[in-house]
């Protein structure tokens, strides 16, 4: 009763929020390809319903965000290339990235330091790592690096991180199932190939666990499995699906949570020496308030009530909340779910999530997308479907959240079978956009038509000592008195890749204060008096 009457009395003093008005402009942008991934009427095979991720990434260097999405079989991942007139033209062949098979998730990271941003695809069956030439192609280096697989794996969420901080970008990748065509049960054959009396898909329960995989990174353009000698592969006892990590303990050191799909989340904690310790359940982040294993999708992770620690957001299945996970400190987390106004949608099965300004008034909102694992639900005529429309919340700016999704605008409100999403400002304007990769159909790129009216700041990090790309590095910035965290990351959301840059809303503050970043090198920097409303790259200082 406490926490009601704490949300009651918070959701009282909150302001009306600045409404946008989302569009799906993918057509006009020239996003018309459909990518197929499995039935739409029905799923022979859990691997049908995992769905792909997509990516914002800028990969020729004209600082504009291009987009990579991926497919299942039958079609290709393709790569549009941004021409900066709120267009973009697929540069799939000439860019080498033409594919087939199971791809489910991307992330990105300049891997080798040359200052072009590189590509990792997972898929079942593989993964494969493109290099970026010059920002002309990309080369499949899978081979060459040492990262061919010796059997088939079902490889999901993956991320570039520099777990060592050695100023070299380690990748590591998630493992769902252990999965065969041969071998798995058909819809109906067993009780886990149920769903509400529909003979459906099986799994993942009563499918084989596989174990997660991190892979350090040599120097030499190849890479070593270090998932026995560091700990990641001693959790083999959860379905996992989205990676996301960030130095959530702040302890200068990156840790990797990882969203698992009915059994517990897992937070692998960085000992610095190496290794990692799998602490999900010891501090509060593998589980929700009930203590139940939820059915994990995506993660995202931002400082949503402005306590300068980073908080963790899961998206999970119909029927379940998803789960807000604040961090009190330490990397110790509580279920905040109910109490930040986020327990009410409990219909959709949720996929991509992030975190995002979109009315640029310093205060991260929250957006997910949705679309059910089953497409023989529509047979039952109810309030759960196949389809369904995303959920964007206000961030209230006192620790709670208002969905305002009917007011939102017709591009949230469409519905799709979405499975990843990414964010990032396409055309550099300070709002952010989405991109929604869909089952079957040409993905979803949803622009915000009203302009925010706050003030906003993009950040480019390039490392020097640390990684080129910067991922680790956080920032802490200062503006108009409110202060604002956030940190580099690859791969997120649901299988997906944001932009590595960070954006933040500015609200009616005329300049940036002070910004501090806190690079993997342990260098630390401090920028004052920065100007805003524009895309400013701040380098690595040589100390």
């Amino acid at each position: 009763m406490k926490g009601l009457a704490l949300f009651v009395a918070l959701t009282a003093t909150a302001s009306a929020p600045e409404l946008p008005e989302f569009r799906n402009v993918a057509a006009e942008a020239g996003l018309v390809q459909s990518f197929p991934n499995g039935g739409s009427e029905s799923k022979k095979y859990i691997v049908e319903t995992t769905g792909s991720g997509v990516a914002f990434i800028d990969y020729n260097n004209d600082g504009l965000l291009d987009i990579f999405v991926l497919s299942g079989p039958g079609g290709t991942n393709r790569l549009y290339r941004n021409e900066g007139n709120g267009h973009f033209t697929d540069v799939t062949e000439e860019a080498g990235l033409k594919s087939d098979g199971w791809s489910q998730g991307v992330c990105a990271g300049d891997f080798d330091n040359d200052g072009f941003t590189d590509l990792l695809v997972t898929s079942w069956n593989g993964l494969a790592l493109y290099h970026n030439v010059g920002g002309r192609r990309f080369e499949n280096v899978t081979v060459r690096a040492g990262l061919k697989q010796d059997r088939a794996r079902y490889n999901t969420g993956c991320a570039f991180l520099d777990y060592d901080n050695d100023g070299r970008l380690d990748i590591f990748v998630a493992n769902y199932v252990k999965f065969d065509f041969a071998t798995t049960p058909k819809p109906g054959e067993n009780p886990y190939c149920w769903y509400r009396d529909l003979a459906v898909n099986c799994g993942p329960r009563g499918l084989p666990f596989d174990h997660n995989i991190l892979y350090h990174n040599n120097g030499d353009g190849t890479f070593t499995d270090v998932s026995d000698a560091s700990g990641i592969s001693k959790s083999n006892q959860s379905y996992c699906l989205g990676v996301l990590t960030g130095d959530f303990n702040q302890d200068g050191r990156t840790d990797i949570f990882v969203a698992c799909d009915q059994t517990p989340s897992l937070l692998y904690i960085n000992r610095g020496d190496g290794t990692f310790s799998e602490e999900g359940v010891l501090r509060g982040a593998a589980f929700d308030d009930n203590g139940k294993a939820m059915s994990g999708m995506g993660a995202a992770s931002a400082d949503y009530d402005g306590d300068g620690k980073p908080d963790i957001f899961r998206t999970n299945f119909s029927d379940e909340r998803e789960t807000l996970y604040h961090n009190r400190g330490g990397a110790d987390f509580d279920d905040a779910t109910i109490s930040a106004g986020l327990g009410r949608n409990t219909r959709w099965v949720g996929w991509g999530c992030g975190f995002l300004d979109f009315d640029n008034d310093g205060w991260k909102d929250l957006l997910l997308v949705n679309g059910h694992v089953f497409p023989e639900v529509d047979r039952l005529k109810i309030d759960i479907h196949y389809k369904d429309r995303a959920i964007l919340y206000h961030n209230n700016g006192n620790g709670t959240f208002t969905d305002i999704s009917d007011r939102a605008g017709p591009g949230v409100l469409e519905r799709h079978a979405s499975r990843g999403a990414a964010f990032g400002d396409y055309d550099n304007d300070g709002s952010v956009e989405v991109v929604v990769n869909n089952q079957n159909e040409p993905p979803s790129l949803l622009k915000n038509a009203h302009k925010p009216a706050g003030n906003w700041v993009i950040l480019k990090l390039e490392g020097v000592k640390s990684n080129r790309s910067a991922i680790g590095a956080r920032v802490r910035l200062t503006a108009g008195g409110h202060t604002q965290i956030d940190e580099v990351r690859s791969g997120g959301s649901y299988l997906s890749q944001n932009d590595l840059r960070l954006h933040f809303g500015l609200g009616a503050a005329t300049k940036a204060d002070e910004v501090e970043i806190l690079w993997p090198s342990g260098i630390r920097q401090i920028v004052q008096n920065l100007n805003i409303d524009r895309v400013v790259t701040l380098r690595e200082p040589i100390k």
